[in-house]
């Protein structure tokens, strides 16, 4: 398996990013309440894995123009077109939709009933972005005033905080499509298989899975070059990701002020522990990332890649240059590093 790892790190001050609905247990009738979850006894702020994605999606659209797959609605359940040749968030972000669709064969011409139950699993997984060291999140008062007669007060969660999050893009599943009968791995029927390989398509190995006789199952891949444009705008997405509740009156920048990118041999994550909390403040461990650059140093591919921009953690500078200067990491602004690191991306 070959992927790219990332690891960020955001700073926001007087933001509330990911809101969860009305406060019940505040004396204000109008009360929202941030996202937050207990760690060590304490509340700390966070932001749903699935809004970050929401946000990503959004920045792909404005800066990329990709073409997003259309959103079906039926009844209580919604799901995408599922065609990730066509549609490139449905190859990267994965899609689930269920049900059975008249078709007409091209070949017969005859109409016939295919089951169009379809599932990928997201080539892109992504954590929930969280508060590294603890803020007390703080609920403010404030008010519509603009009306006649008395204000109309409402409460809101506020916080400061430093956030990580991290991410994994597996390489070899970008543009690559199975037709195997079981959840996550149907992403293509025959129909759709047949029409992507006139549409230019291949067929490659499933390098895992087999068939009855042990011979290697098929997948079906799209043109490398397309492959490739939808990995490296994925991770150039970051350079400009914006997003977040309250950005009218609280507005917070969620672009990486420190990120790691590394070419990787598997699916582990190996950047989770990058950033502690060291009394009460939160902090980007060299000792941590010299641990993780020794212990996978045969599971990376080429060096890893640390941006960092200026006014942040700037007492990191020195020791990041003496790694850079050992050869160990490339070292720069973020979104130089970000241009640099999609250079090196290979998908083969």
């Amino acid at each position: 398996m070959k992927t790219i790892q990332g690891f960020v790190l955001i700073d926001v001050d007087v933001a509330a990013l990911n809101n969860a609905g009305g406060d019940k247990s505040s004396t204000l009738e109008n009360s929202v309440v941030t996202k937050k979850i207990k760690k060590n006894g304490k509340d700390y702020p966070y932001v749903s894995g699935q809004a970050w994605r929401y946000w990503w999606r959004e920045t792909l659209i404005n800066s990329f123009d990709w073409e997003m797959s259309p959103v079906i609605r039926e009844k209580k359940i919604a799901f995408t077109e599922a065609d990730p040749m066509k549609y490139p968030d449905d190859d990267i972000f994965g899609y689930m939709r269920a049900g059975k669709k008249e078709i007409e064969d091209t070949e017969t011409g005859k109409t016939k009933n295919v089951n169009v139950t379809l599932t990928r699993v997201s080539p892109l997984k992504n954590s929930a972005l969280i508060g590294v060291a603890y803020n007390p999140i703080v609920q403010n008062w404030a008010s519509m005033t603009r009306q006649d007669g008395d204000a109309v007060p409402f409460g809101v969660d506020e916080y400061c905080a430093v956030m990580k999050g991290m991410f994994s893009l597996n390489l070899e599943m970008a543009g690559t499509f199975s037709e195997q009968n079981r959840t996550g791995f149907t992403n293509i029927n025959e129909l759709m298989r047949n029409k992507y390989i006139e549409d230019g398509a291949t067929l490659i190995d499933d390098t895992f899975a087999k068939d009855k006789n042990g011979e290697p199952l098929k997948l079906v891949r799209i043109d490398e070059e397309i492959r490739k444009i939808r990995v490296t705008e994925t991770i150039l997405a970051l350079k400009t990701i914006y997003g977040g509740a309250k950005q009218t009156t609280n507005m917070a920048d969620v672009t990486p002020k420190l990120i790691v990118l590394a070419n990787f041999k598997t699916g582990n994550h190996p950047f989770s522990h990058l950033a502690i909390e060291e009394k009460g403040i939160a902090k980007f461990s060299i000792e941590a990332l010299k641990e993780v650059i020794n212990d996978y140093a045969d599971q990376f591919e080429g060096k890893i890649f640390i941006g960092k921009r200026k006014g942040f953690m700037d007492e990191l500078d020195e020791k990041l240059a003496i790694l850079k200067n050992e050869g160990k990491i490339e070292f720069g602004p973020v979104n130089q590093i970000i241009d640099e690191f999609v250079k090196t991306v290979k998908l083969d």
